[in-house]
């Protein structure tokens, strides 16, 4: 499953950085997670981050965008490898 942040954010700013796949980015009104880029740090770390500091604790797991741990580390190595592969073009 991806992660979704509710309408109890404060937009306190601390879950973007923490996110190493730049699934987080601000939307109309709250911070948004992007399902295509969320991993729920799967390949990163063993917990999601933006939940370890969410201080109102407004991250819970869409139940709309159900992954399996499968799936959701297939997500991060081919995030990782269109990472390397953007970083190569630059380089080029």
């Amino acid at each position: 499953m991806a992660l979704m942040i509710t309408d109890d954010c404060i937009n306190c700013d601390v879950c973007e950085p923490e996110c190493p796949n730049d699934a987080i980015s601000m939307g109309p009104e709250i911070y948004v997670i992007d399902p295509d880029k969320c991993t729920e740090c799967v390949g990163h770390y063993s917990e999601p981050q933006c939940k370890q500091v969410c201080p109102v604790n407004c991250i819970p797991f869409n139940p709309e965008w159900k992954e399996s741990k499968a799936e959701l580390q297939a997500k991060y190595e081919r995030l990782q490898e269109e990472a390397r592969q953007k970083a190569a073009a630059r380089q080029a």
